[in-house]
């Protein structure tokens, strides 16, 4: 009758992405040496509370960072030094954007992302897993989605891109 069907739709519900316990990146893999967009999908609140504030560290290898401002949010951004000086559009950098905090409020009962862009360097390398750990701070509690462990079943994985590699491009110099 309809309990069953109910709890079918209720079993669908908990395998969709959005109703996983975590912060995404949209896109899974990206070029080394090339333009990435990154996307941090928040589908959730902190057990039921709204999400104040969103803030992402940006990995060594993660060049030229420019976050996307929200409307009705503030945008922080944090310099630093880089583990080693990097190669970006020709020129020697030693430091760059380390961490991008946005402000506001997302209601627990809806979804929002969360968008930056950058280049991977050219030193990074393909096979392996780039990973963006965000804390998700909101009305009540915290939500730490720092391990970058790759294990399968982690309580609190951190956002993570596999590492490609470099896209052949016939006459195409650059793309960012």
């Amino acid at each position: 009758m309809k309990l069953p069907l109910l709890a079918g739709l209720l079993s669908m519900a908990c395998l969709s992405p959005l109703a996983q316990a975590h912060i995404t990146l949209q896109t899974p893999e990206a070029a080394v040496g090339g333009p990435y967009k990154a996307v941090l999908r928040v589908g959730h609140g902190c057990q039921g509370s709204d999400t104040t504030r969103v803030r992402v560290r940006i990995p060594d290898g993660v060049l030229g960072v420019k976050p996307q401002p929200k409307a009705g949010w503030t945008l922080e951004v944090t310099d630093g030094k880089y583990a080693q000086p990097e190669t970006l559009h020709g020129a020697q950098v030693d430091h760059g954007v380390r961490e991008i905090a946005w402000t506001g409020d997302l209601p627990d009962a809806y979804y929002d992302e969360f968008t930056f862009v950058a280049t991977l360097a050219s030193s990074l390398k393909p096979g392996q897993t780039l990973y963006f750990p965000v804390v998700q701070e909101c009305k009540k509690g915290v939500s730490r989605w720092i391990d970058t462990s790759g294990a399968k079943g982690a309580d609190s994985p951190a956002p993570g891109v596999k590492l490609i590699a470099p896209e052949k491009r016939h006459g195409d110099q650059h793309t960012h």
